[in-house]
């Protein structure tokens, strides 16, 4: 079991940016997908996630509105489409899904200047 994000970046305030997660070894279409972040020097937090067939998507507060979460289940693969980022947006993001204990991306560092 395998998730393999797409290379964050550095962006301006007010800026997009998408990131992708490239699932393999397991059956992608039938798991609920999730975006989390850790800021710098806080913990891991949730950002998004969305259940299998794109049922249910569910955001944390601070992002609403801004950001989306999508899959397409033919490339196994989940996007955080990010719009309208801020500075507090800073963070290293990671894919994840609850196969078993848990498996996670290896994290991608986004990084909003102000």
């Amino acid at each position: 079991v395998q998730l393999v994000e797409s290379e964050g970046g550095l962006v301006h305030t007010g800026g997009s940016l998408r990131l992708s997660c490239l699932a393999s070894g397991f059956a992608f279409s039938l798991y609920r997908m999730s975006w989390y972040r850790q800021p710098p020097g806080k913990e891991r937090e949730l950002v998004a996630l969305i259940d299998p067939a794109g049922r249910f998507t569910d955001y944390r507060d601070s992002v609403k509105g801004r950001f989306t979460i999508s899959r397409d289940d033919a490339k196994k693969t989940v996007y955080l489409q990010m719009n309208s980022l801020k500075p507090e947006d800073t963070a290293v993001y990671y894919c994840f899904v609850r196969r078993g204990n848990g498996v996670w991306g290896q994290g991608t560092q986004v990084t909003v200047s102000s």
